[in-house]
């Protein structure tokens, strides 16, 4: 598994409503993605930043689905560049639904 961290910043101005939309608005598309195990949308409001940490099966289906069509919305959308990173993911401990996964 990987874990992918993405964060990018905001316009100036943008509310955390119009940030939450946003989420939700984009939501089904990530739940469509049988290669995602988990998302986590995280939202800075001091620092003007806004992405996610994802679980993945793979980095491949990670960089296949941050791949330059997404980045390019996400500057045409925010007027940012996104910051990505992976982590070799060997271990999730997941309290919610009580299980060790890996």
């Amino acid at each position: 598994m990987i874990t992918e961290y993405v964060l990018f910043a905001l316009p100036a101005g943008i509310t955390r409503d119009e940030v939450v939309r946003g989420m939700r608005e984009v939501a089904p598309h990530w739940q469509a993605n049988t290669e995602l195990i988990r998302k986590t949308f995280v939202y800075d409001a001091a620092a003007g930043q806004t992405g996610a940490f994802y679980l993945w099966k793979s980095r491949e289906a990670a960089e296949q689905a941050h791949g330059q069509a997404w980045r390019q919305r996400i500057l045409d959308t925010y007027g940012s560049v996104p910051e990505i990173r992976y982590f070799d993911t060997p271990l999730v401990v997941d309290n919610a639904l009580g299980q060790v996964i890996g």
